[in-house]
């Protein structure tokens, strides 16, 4: 499980996130929605790791976060645009981004790609790539390592209604009960269409929804 305890994030004298509480259970899809600014960028990644929370904790399964771990573990993500060395291809983006932890070998990089619905034997560089491309490899570091934790903010960001229909697939073969998948959309359809659970942010705070 991820708790989330008491959780709250100031920029200045904005409240961002204010106060918030919820379980996250494993098995399940999680759906987040709101208006542009509302906090869930911000809550994403302090759920990560990647920005520190003014009060409270992120805890998985008793461990805490910033105390017993810097960030999740197994964790597959993408938040706001994905960033990549533009003068690499896609195959050499993932293959450096793998070297880091040197689980995967180059065949699942391959099939990691064409999961997303992009052709491994491209050899153009990532710099030529439309935006739906690069979500698409976005998308695709994100899951390569078979990642337990999978936080994805506007993963239809670019696609075009037949692209975004090929991720919602990929995405409800993904939900295994060893799997805690995140999601973000500012299409609420987007978000029903896959969530077991919704939440929406308003005023710092999230209000959840059982579909």
């Amino acid at each position: 499980m991820l708790k989330i305890t008491d959780l709250s994030k100031k920029f200045r004298k904005r409240t961002v996130l204010n106060n918030i509480n919820s379980e996250l259970e494993f098995g399940n899809i999680y759906g987040f929605t709101g208006a542009n600014g509302s906090g869930k960028s911000v809550f994403f990644k302090v759920i990560c790791g990647f920005l520190k929370a003014d009060s409270g904790t992120v805890s998985l399964d008793g461990r805490v976060l910033g105390r017993d771990m810097d960030f999740l573990p197994e964790l597959g993500v993408l938040i706001e645009k994905p960033g990549f060395i533009e003068n690499y291809s896609q195959f050499e983006n993932l293959k450096y981004l793998a070297q880091i932890n040197n689980i995967i070998t180059d065949e699942e990089i391959t099939a990691a790609l064409k999961r997303v619905g992009l052709d491994p034997a491209n050899r153009e560089k990532v710099k030529n790539f439309s935006l739906g491309m690069r979500q698409r490899l976005g998308i695709a570091q994100a899951i390569m390592e078979n990642q337990k934790i999978l936080i994805l903010d506007e993963p239809f960001n670019g696609l075009d209604k037949q692209g975004a229909a090929q991720i919602k697939r990929l995405l409800l073969e993904l939900k295994s009960p060893e799997r805690l998948i995140l999601l973000t959309s500012h299409i609420a359809g987007d978000i029903e269409e896959l969530a077991d659970f919704v939440f929406e942010f308003t005023e710092g705070r999230i209000v959840p929804a059982r579909l």
